[in-house]
């Protein structure tokens, strides 16, 4: 049940569905269809952040959640994560509510749920994010994948701050996020690629003219953030995908391996949409069942304890995997 506190924490801290819309934040987006279903994705992670926000128990929680579509449950699953960590790192929180959400019925979306982090790190002060990120008892993909937390806050940032973090392309100071401060403004830029993608409602054109003013050693990150929104949240039909793949030119095995990592999170929630069939077949030519072997057999390998994070290393083993495929389409 919903407290008075928690209610007025809704009302100053939740967005409401109109203030994440297109149209609200200035995006150049054609409502179509498309671009609607594009556009409900923001809306459901609002609803998952209500709900949690309010302070609604664990039980409460994954009943609201289990009403929302399929389709978009993992996103409202990133709101509420993002409503548990905020509650956690307040002052006087000290609760365990996202680690109880990440190890029960979030677990099925624990590439969302670490994104939802990142949305909640957009809203904290640096010195609380040491404890945002909770430790998991058999969870699979932790903490390799949290990295996606990084992700998140890029998106949030670029989708929010559109002005500073995509017109004038600032760069993010680096943080020790896993130990690792170099590869952080790099899982940075993979968020942001995935929120052009939002912010461009799906226009491949407008993606790519994006990405082109960026600076050539960021183009890479951004490109696969924007396969993994394309093939993960959908916005576009064939030929729009077709466009997207010429328009991402040399960087067509980044735009591959986004779509790969999409098809991973899709498959492991259990649930994968038409959209996401297309886009895989569309980016890299495979079906989503070709994908979701490629990513599994290129998960672990020996060494993976070095200077990059296994997170990079995965990412790197598929791209070697794609570049033959790609080479030969370019023959």
């Amino acid at each position: 049940m919903s407290t008075l506190l928690g209610v007025l924490r809704k009302r100053v801290l939740a967005p409401s569905l109109a203030s994440v819309g297109f149209a609200e934040r200035g995006f150049p987006v054609v409502h179509t269809d498309a671009t609607a279903r594009l556009e409900a994705v923001p809306q459901a992670v609002v609803c998952g952040f209500e709900w949690a926000i309010e302070g609604a128990s664990l039980w409460e929680i994954e009943r609201r959640l289990a009403l929302i579509e399929p389709e978009q449950r993992g996103f409202a699953y990133e709101g509420a994560t993002m409503g548990y960590s905020i509650l956690d790192a307040m002052p006087g929180g000290g609760s365990d509510r996202t680690r109880e959400l990440l190890e029960g019925p979030g677990r099925p979306h624990i590439f969302l749920t670490y994104i939802g982090i990142g949305f909640a790190m957009a809203r904290l002060p640096r010195p609380l994010w040491k404890k945002i990120l909770p430790e998991l008892t058999g969870v699979a993909y932790h903490p390799v994948m949290s990295w996606l937390a990084v992700d998140g806050y890029g998106f949030d940032r670029a989708y929010f701050d559109t002005g500073k973090w995509v017109e004038r392309q600032a760069a993010p100071e680096p943080y020790p996020w896993a130990e690792r401060p170099g590869y952080f403004p790099r899982a940075f830029d993979q968020g942001v690629g995935r929120a052009l993608w939002f912010i461009h409602g799906g226009n491949p054109d407008g993606v790519a003219a994006a990405v082109g003013r960026f600076a050539e050693h960021r183009r890479a990150d951004l490109w696969s953030g924007a396969g993994l929104a394309a093939t993960f949240a959908g916005g576009s039909d064939q030929v729009g995908l077709a466009r997207l793949r010429r328009a991402a030119g040399g960087y067509q095995d980044e735009l591959g391996l986004g779509a790969v990592f999409a098809v991973k999170a899709r498959t492991y929630s259990g649930y994968v949409p038409a959209h996401t069939h297309l886009a895989c077949g569309g980016l890299v030519d495979l079906t989503v069942r070709e994908a979701q072997n490629l990513a599994d057999r290129t998960e672990r390998a020996d060494g993976d304890d070095g200077p990059e994070p296994p997170y990079e290393l995965w990412r790197e083993r598929i791209r070697e995997e794609l570049r033959p495929a790609a080479a030969r389409r370019a023959s």
